[in-house]
């Protein structure tokens, strides 16, 4: 296993557009983020599974994901969503994150939108292919979306997280 992980690296044999595979304890994709469209900034508070704040006050909504609701303001707590919230919070929580803009700024909220890195690994696939999170793409940021269906794909297979705990709350609308 790991000399085919050492070929891999040595050979950077993409496994989806510019995403390679790495092993640090376990096998996760990393893709590399392009320059001029990140910044570093603190995670001060997760607000639910797929929204933070960052340093500055502004928050953060994940793009190509939606987890369970847990603080929606017209919504009951759904299944799944505190575990998808904690999830989030043991991820980035306090610690230093790099923000990766795809096409959109801002949502209708007036939330940055964006990929979020943590160690080198997007919480945004973590989330999806753990099953705290669905996919929900809305053009034009689709730059994971491939990434994004592969590790839902995955999820729902092995019955990860709310693919195996909610299953009959789950809609039927979800791909």
């Amino acid at each position: 296993m790991l000399s085919s992980f050492i070929i891999l690296l040595i050979l950077k044999i993409p496994i989806y557009p510019s995403c390679y595979i790495r092993k640090d304890g376990a096998v996760t994709f990393f893709c590399p983020v392009e320059e001029g469209n990140v910044n570093e900034v603190i995670v001060t508070r997760v607000v639910d599974g797929d929204t933070i704040e960052i340093e500055g006050g502004k928050k953060v909504r994940y793009i190509g994901i939606d987890t369970p609701e847990t603080s929606h303001p017209s919504k009951p707590v759904e299944c799944y969503g505190k575990e998808a919230t904690d999830k989030n919070r043991e991820l980035v929580e306090g610690k230093m994150v790099v923000l990766e803009k795809d096409i959109s700024e801002t949502d209708r909220y007036g939330r940055l939108l964006r990929y979020v890195w943590v160690n080198g690994e997007m919480v945004n696939e973590l989330l999806v292919r753990q099953g705290f999170a669905q996919v929900s793409t809305y053009p034009p940021d689709v730059k994971y979306q491939q990434l994004f269906l592969e590790g839902e794909r995955i999820a729902r297979e092995e019955m990860l997280g709310f693919w195996g705990s909610c299953i009959n709350e789950i809609g039927s609308d979800t791909q």
